[in-house]
């Protein structure tokens, strides 16, 4: 279900692992934050292991921000993809692979638009509508909605603003080829591709272009949204051998390569999702108590998530892919299983944590699992498997989930994201503690609440709602409304312990 949510950590290692045929690992991928968090730290998790691990992020999409580094990658993706394989093939090494994917990503350039938003599956509406007469510009492929809403506009126009908008884009220095993408984005079939190719092509020509190896079809899609993006790639001699080099592939075939050309293929059996791989050192009687404690916290943390699953769903597709509610439901069912294996083992505190925390990370994936797996994490390290535990641990300890959060995420407070109401939460927290832990907590959650609400009053600087950030102007950031909900539920549970 969860389609457009990034590969988790633990799934990202296990499968570049298994990919490593001792030359290194590159992991491509579009630029958003869930992806380049849980890649980052998977290609760190072999480094350690002594393989050489390299990032390609690709960042194509000229609507999202005028800075490259801060661009999202959309249908570039596959530009990217198609040529970094094909100098691998090559015999080129780690390096120089990697040097020749920055070299063409830093010439690609991709607009989209978008008619008619995706719907998930099992879901009853689409993750956002487009006015009639209208088209959304610069839309992500994620689901996301188009950054603006402009009139819709006949095949020939469309041509004419995707290609001027693109040839602002030409590097300096760039020679007259390109490689060009027109892709589907899922219910905008070949017919209406081809007709929009139809124009673009001259339009290219005029302007003095040789168009290399074109491609027009379904290649980065959304699942049944309505769109179309053009790519253009400035290519030089080598990009050029890379881009139209043979392959074959389940997806794609270009060329004569032979089946039997593609060597070193290995098949890996599926692990099993249910096995948690728990292997705990059990804590002392005190901190088995507290652990017991922990776990129903989680547990009530799980019901009110689901509660909210879909109103999660809903403010995280104003301006985003739609998933946060899934996917905190995901992580929490996990965490919770695992938090129940961990206490069949006598786990303390922190050996039930780390147990929810990996559980999490690992199965709900995206943004918002590798944060609260790495934060459930440095929470449970300060809470320790020995001993009970003081109303000043838990304050210092939810500093230290704070610390887990800002690093990884790399967010300040005024970024609209859950810090925007974990930060408050934390120094209401330590200010009441006089008043006892329970009231302190439950104090905090109502401050919580309230700033997760003042998020609507502000513009995201990070994630995916950040390209769309206007839209999201008036909603508040579901990460927030998302963890004023789990320390409410948390806070209840302590006043019945």
């Amino acid at each position: 279900g969860n389609i457009f949510t990034s590969p988790s950590t633990a799934q990202a290692y296990s499968v570049a692992r298994a990919a490593n045929s001792g030359k290194g690992v590159i992991f491509a991928y579009g630029n958003y934050a869930g992806d380049v968090m849980n890649l980052g730290l998977a290609g760190d998790r072999l480094e350690a292991e002594g393989v050489p691990a390299r990032q390609m992020i690709v960042t194509d999409d000229v609507a999202s921000a005028p800075e490259l580094e801060k661009r999202r990658g959309i249908a570039g993706d596959f530009m990217i993809f198609k040529i970094i394989s094909a100098a691998s093939e090559k015999g080129l090494d780690l390096d120089e692979v990697m040097a020749v994917g920055t070299k063409a990503n830093q010439r690609t350039f991709t607009l989209g638009l978008g008619f008619s938003g995706c719907t998930f599956p099992g879901a009853e509406e689409p993750l956002f509508t487009v006015p009639k007469g209208m088209m959304g510009l610069g839309l992500g492929v994620h689901g996301e909605p188009g950054l603006e809403d402009v009139p819709s506009l006949r095949a020939s126009e469309l041509a004419d603003l995707l290609v001027t908008k693109l040839l602002a884009e030409r590097p300096e220095g760039a020679e007259d080829r390109v490689a060009a993408i027109v892709n589907g984005l899922g219910a905008t079939k070949y017919e209406e591709l081809y007709g929009l190719w139809g124009y673009i092509a001259p339009l290219l020509r005029e302007a003095g272009l040789r168009i290399v190896a074109p491609e027009v079809g379904e290649l980065i899609t959304s699942l049944d949204m309505g769109g179309v993006s053009l790519t253009l790639t400035w290519l030089d001699d080598e990009l050029e051998e890379l881009w139209t080099a043979p392959c074959r592939s389940s997806a794609f075939t270009r060329g004569s390569l032979d089946a039997g050309d593609a060597a070193g293929v290995v098949s890996v059996d599926d692990e099993d999702e249910a096995d948690y791989g728990i292997t705990i050192t059990p804590g002392d009687a005190d901190s088995q108590a507290v652990a017991q404690v922990v776990l129903a916290g989680l547990v009530a943390a799980q019901s009110a998530i689901h509660d909210a699953e879909a109103h999660l769903g809903e403010l995280d597709a104003v301006a985003g892919d739609g998933d946060h509610g899934r996917g905190m439901v995901r992580g929490l069912d996990h965490a919770v299983t695992a938090a129940n294996q961990a206490v069949e083992q006598n786990a303390g505190a922190a050996g039930l944590l780390a147990a929810a925390g990996d559980a999490w990370a690992e199965y709900a994936g995206g943004t918002s699992g590798v944060l609260w797996g790495a934060g459930l994490r440095a929470f449970g390290a300060v809470l320790g498997d020995q001993g009970d535990v003081s109303d000043e641990q838990v304050v210092r300890a939810c500093h230290a989930w704070l610390d887990a959060l800002t690093e990884l995420g790399k967010a300040s407070v005024g970024d609209k994201t859950l810090l925007d109401s974990a930060v408050y939460f934390v120094e209401a927290l330590e200010k009441d503690l006089s008043l006892g832990l329970v009231p302190a907590w439950q104090a905090a959650a109502v401050v919580a609440e309230e700033a997760a609400q003042r998020t609507a009053e502000l513009s995201p600087k990070v994630g995916r709602a950040r390209p769309l950030a206007a839209r999201s102007i008036g909603t508040p950031d579901p990460g927030a409304v998302s963890f004023a909900l789990c320390v409410q539920a948390v806070g209840a549970t302590l006043a019945n312990q």
